[in-house]
């Protein structure tokens, strides 16, 4: 090959790196997952089935234990039904109280998870089994994509993420990970756990 050859080789591979680079790096904006658990903690969003513990203080009488139903409600002491699925537990109690102020002087409320229902994730992109999947509460990104039969050859193993909404007034976040963190006890990575209407992705 003579030099002009050469020259024009070296160009065009200089002109394709940008190209292959964009085909491997992981798409769009991400918060890695050790940043992500250090500075947005995230509170648990209530769900249908599960099962919340209402407390008044010093009124047994309006504190109960409810099973959030289908339509994202339950049904409370003097209230009636309450919407609560889609808010975090602490929201709950605070609209709760407002709405108490009409019965009692200054309500004090109290609003916990008492029974996580059944933990249910949607897992996409280069997985065997793509769909949604059942897992054990407290369950991890691993377990997911296990469950869903684990990764395809084609999946970029730094392109691993979770899309989750962390309230109901916030935009969804996009949460990185890869597979040797994932796989070498990474304590980030390990501490993550999964909830309810989270997305794993797999590019």
């Amino acid at each position: 090959m003579n030099e002009a050859a050469m020259t024009l080789s070296r160009r065009l591979l200089f002109m394709l790196l940008p190209a292959l680079a964009a085909c491997w790096a992981p798409k769009g904006i991400f918060i890695p997952v050790d940043a992500y658990g250090a500075s947005v903690p995230g509170e648990y969003i209530i769900s249908p089935g599960d099962t919340l513990q209402v407390r008044v203080f010093q009124q047994e009488a309006m504190s109960a234990r409810v099973r959030v139903r289908g339509d994202g409600k339950v049904s409370l002491p003097l209230v009636n039904d309450w919407v609560v699925a889609g808010k975090m537990p602490t929201q709950v109690a605070v609209e709760l109280q407002v709405r108490l102020k009409e019965f009692i002087n200054t309500p004090v409320v109290t609003v916990s998870l008492e029974e996580m229902r059944p933990l249910s994730v949607s897992v996409v992109g280069e997985v065997v089994r793509p769909g949604v999947v059942t897992l054990d509460p407290g369950a991890g990104v691993l377990h997911a994509i296990a469950a869903s039969g684990g990764l395809t050859d084609f999946a970029h193993k730094d392109g691993l993420f979770v899309v989750r909404k962390p309230g109901p007034t916030t935009k969804p976040v996009r949460i990185r990970f890869t597979w040797e963190n994932l796989t070498s006890g990474d304590q980030a990575s390990v501490k993550f756990l999964l909830q309810p209407l989270d997305v794993v992705v797999a590019e």
